[in-house]
């Protein structure tokens, strides 16, 4: 091979954008020793497709013209994996799912293909030998959804995209991306430039033949998908499947999508038969805990459109150490460190000399400032000794001077709270103003404005 043929770039690592010249810090990013030299070779044709579109496609169309439909969608029959990517598959979309390994990532999808009867799909495996996934698929599902499922053991991805336009499938999956390899770059697999490269590659297949492709891709130690950022920007949605390996529950999240809500999530359990879906995740959420404990208080948190009761939990006790420490699992630390601020100064209480911990329990990560008047509530039930009542809970932002502020779609947060059973919320004040408080309901709406007058309700026996 002549080096004449070769296109060399430097592709960072952080960002994915690509320079003519190596940099010892990415213009486009700020990271430090980030480039790294990609090939391509230049000689190559690449992959090509034959294209199902009408020669209308190929040719400019004015805005008036294009037709209003939302994108058709495929059916997953899965409720949990259906609610995270919108409503269902959009066809000619390349959906990428991450995933540390041995999580579920491809128990997820094999189980799902397989107990849809109306699709067929072909799945390439690159990474476990099509016996085994004969072991996994007749312990998910019956024998008779076998035979809809096509497996072909294949890293190449000019000999899979060819296969998958000779059989048709109405479902293309590939385990894992880190595996694939294409002529256009002579590095090995799994590296920058064969990652992206092939990855291009499926999002041109399912472009021009409408066929829907399901990526599954391993994660970093840092928790982000391993590869270009490029890859990401590529995809028309990212997934993540999330869990302690150790632990029965799993979460599958929507970090983007291109056709529908991100921050939507689905709540699955790790069962022998597979991943059953978890439909009432608040009560799944809540059960197991001892209602005589202090340091816990029942927040009320949104994720994407859904509604969820959580277990905030705290433990405050004296410093080992001459310096304290805060640690944080489920949330942002540094937001914590901030409603640990407020609480010295607006509610003058103190914690120095105190070591912080909290914890969401069930294995969720939450974003929502919604949660803060709860974290706030359970550390000052762990210091006092104090448990909450658990027919209690609570919702609401908590700003730098004290304040409770509104959240949003506090009627649905409500809702939930009365669906699971509990006697009691409290809410924002600016909140209350949209709710009908006079309605019958078997749950007390408690409007409050600042934190102390929520910990007074709480604390107030």
């Amino acid at each position: 091979m002549s080096g004449s043929k070769d296109k060399v770039v430097y592709v960072c690592s952080n960002c994915g954008e690509d320079f003519p010249k190596w940099l010892g810090r990415c213009p486009s990013c700020g990271e430090w020793d980030s480039l790294k030299e990609f090939r391509v070779r230049d000689d190559l044709p690449g992959v090509k497709i034959r294209s199902d579109r009408t020669e209308g496609g190929h040719r400019p169309v004015p805005l008036c013209e294009v037709s209003p439909e939302s994108a058709p969608r495929m059916d997953m029959r899965d409720g949990e994996l259906n609610r995270v990517l919108g409503g269902g598959l959009v066809k000619g979309s390349l959906v990428l799912m991450g995933g540390e390994p041995g999580i579920g990532k491809s128990t997820l999808v094999l189980q799902s293909v397989l107990r849809n009867p109306d699709i067929t799909t072909l799945y390439v495996s690159g990474e476990e030998s099509m016996g085994q996934i004969r072991i996994r698929a007749e312990r998910i599902t019956d024998a008779s959804a076998i035979s809809r499922c096509l497996l072909y053991s294949e890293t190449d991805v000019e000999t899979i995209i060819d296969t998958a336009q000779s059989s048709r499938p109405d479902l293309l999956v590939v385990d894992s991306i880190q595996t694939m390899r294409t002529s256009r770059s002579d590095s090995a697999p799994g590296s920058l430039a064969q990652v992206r490269e092939c990855t291009s590659a499926l999002m041109a297949f399912a472009k021009h033949t409408n066929i829907p492709v399901i990526i599954i891709g391993h994660i970093t130690k840092d928790g982000e998908i391993a590869g270009p950022k490029i890859m990401e920007h590529l995809v028309d949605t990212v997934l993540r499947f999330e869990g302690d390996r150790n632990h029965q529950y799993r979460i599958l999240r929507s970090l983007k999508n291109r056709f529908g809500n991100t921050s939507e999530i689905g709540l699955y359990e790790m069962k022998q038969e597979g991943l059953r879906q978890v439909t009432n995740p608040s009560e799944m959420l809540l059960s197991g805990s001892d209602h005589s404990l202090s340091g816990i208080c029942i927040g009320v948190t949104m994720e994407g459109i859904r509604p969820l009761l959580v277990e905030t939990q705290a433990l405050v006790s004296s410093a080992v150490y001459n310096y304290p420490q805060h640690a944080a699992t489920g949330t942002d630390l540094r937001r914590a460190n901030m409603l640990l601020a407020v609480l010295e100064k607006r509610a003058n209480f103190k914690l120095v000399q105190k070591d912080v911990f909290l914890n969401i329990a069930g294995g969720l990560y939450i974003t929502d400032p919604g949660i803060d008047l709860a974290i706030l509530s359970a550390v000052l039930s762990s210091s006092l000794d104090l448990p909450i009542s658990r027919e209690i809970c609570v919702t609401g932002e908590v700003g730098l001077s004290g304040e409770v502020r509104a959240v949003s779609r506090i009627a649905q947060r409500v809702a939930e709270a009365e669906k699971i059973g509990f006697r009691q919320i409290i809410i924002p004040q600016d909140n209350a103003k949209s709710l009908d408080l006079s309605r019958s309901s078997s749950i007390r709406v408690v409007p409050v404005s600042r934190v102390d007058e929520a910990f007074r309700y709480l604390f107030r026996s």
